[in-house]
């Protein structure tokens, strides 16, 4: 674990982050902690809202509207490869 050691803090935001941490039960080291994992995964984009490439290629041109494309049938069925075997 890492130690941060913060200079030049006000008392009255000292006081306030003793009042809040007495509040939720915790050490004033505890609360900011908190405060600090909270700021940094409120700033983060969550999982859900994460979108892959393919989505976010599709939301940005989504408005343009779309295209459809006629897709021609197959005319033989497609064969596995053979290794090790010549043609």
């Amino acid at each position: 674990m890492a130690t941060l050691t913060i200079r030049n803090l006000d008392e009255g935001t000292k006081a306030q982050l003793r009042i809040q941490a007495a509040r939720h039960g915790r050490s004033m080291e505890e609360e900011a902690r908190t405060i600090l994992r909270e700021a940094i995964e409120a700033s983060q984009p969550s999982a859900a809202t994460k979108q892959g490439l393919g989505s976010r290629i599709h939301a940005h041109f989504a408005p343009f509207g779309g295209v459809e494309l006629e897709l021609p049938q197959r005319s033989s069925q497609p064969t596995p490869a053979q290794f090790g075997a010549e043609p």
